[in-house]
């Protein structure tokens, strides 16, 4: 990844959403229309309280001398979330990095779990638990995610990743009702990975399979949008027990830097908790495997 190039577009795509009047400026009706469709590189300036030669130079790339109290004045002016911000000092902390460090991840490209991983998944019986790594490659699930997910589990895009699932595989348009709000979050997370892992080969070979494959994620990757996805609903139409919705948490594993449990559930009585209890007991037996045991 060129830290230059990513910052520039970061920030640029940043600049472009937001309206003067969103920024709380005012703007005379005597100055006639504006060529660009956001903040001008000025104004940010202005909202940040920096020269504007220093703000030009830093959204063209050259980070030095980027100190933090900056860097926040600027997430502030630019009105970036927790999200966005945090990736804007991911991206001048790489830029900023030694050869030494350029060399190595800032997390190992795991794809490999401890015992006691496998051994709290096994007895997660009640609820669909699975764990995957910050390029979205799926480790390992206890029974009832890998009957739940059974689509992405037994997708032949391989290894089983959910970008890779959601973009290569014809089976995801139907898996996934709300098919384009699944890709934009999986293209956000991605996105969000590259800020704080620039150097991690297996990410920087995932994404650019998925932008030499079609142009629908090679448009949403120039959008530059970040997220964190830790909670929230989706909504799924499974090939056995129909249209399921369900709420998942994704919690980071402490000891296991870049791993993160994510846990579903369903709502006590409803529908989506028959479907649940139905492909828990049609699955009973099946015991918790890897992806590359499937």
């Amino acid at each position: 990844m060129d830290r230059r190039s990513e910052i520039r577009d970061f920030l640029t795509t940043r600049r472009a959403r937001v309206t003067p009047e969103q920024a709380g400026l005012k703007v005379s009706p005597l100055a006639g229309p504006r060529r660009v469709p956001g903040l001008r590189r000025e104004e940010v300036a202005q909202l940040a309280g920096v020269s504007v030669p220093y703000y030009t130079r830093l959204e063209r790339g050259d980070a030095r001398g980027a100190t933090n109290a900056v860097l926040d004045a600027i997430a502030g002016a630019l009105l970036l979330d927790d999200a966005e911000r945090a990736h804007l000092f991911d991206l001048v902390r790489a830029a900023h990095a030694t050869a030494a460090q350029a060399r190595a991840p800032r997390h190992p490209a795991r794809r490999t779990l401890r015992p006691e991983l496998w051994n709290m998944l096994e007895a997660m019986t009640g609820v669909p638990a699975y764990i995957r790594n910050g390029r979205l490659d799926l480790l390992a699930g206890n029974t009832l995610a890998r009957a739940l997910f059974t689509p992405v589990f037994n997708s032949p895009a391989r290894p089983v990743n959910s970008a890779r699932f959601t973009f290569l595989d014809p089976a995801a348009v139907e898996f996934y009702p709300d098919w384009d709000a699944v890709a934009d979050q999986n293209v956000a997370t991605l996105r969000a990975e590259v800020g704080r892992n620039p150097h991690d080969k297996a990410l920087s070979d995932l994404i650019g399979e998925l932008s030499t494959r079609g142009d629908t994620f090679r448009q949403r990757w120039a959008r530059h949008e970040v997220r964190r996805h830790r909670a929230g609903a989706k909504r799924i139409n499974h090939p056995l027990v129909g249209e399921l919705t369900f709420t998942y948490e994704a919690m980071e594993l402490a000891a296991d830097d870049g791993l993160f449990l994510i846990v579903c559930g369903v709502a006590p009585g409803s529908r989506d908790a028959e479907a649940l209890e139905l492909l828990a007991s049609w699955n009973a037996n099946t015991p918790t495997a890897s992806p590359s045991n499937s």
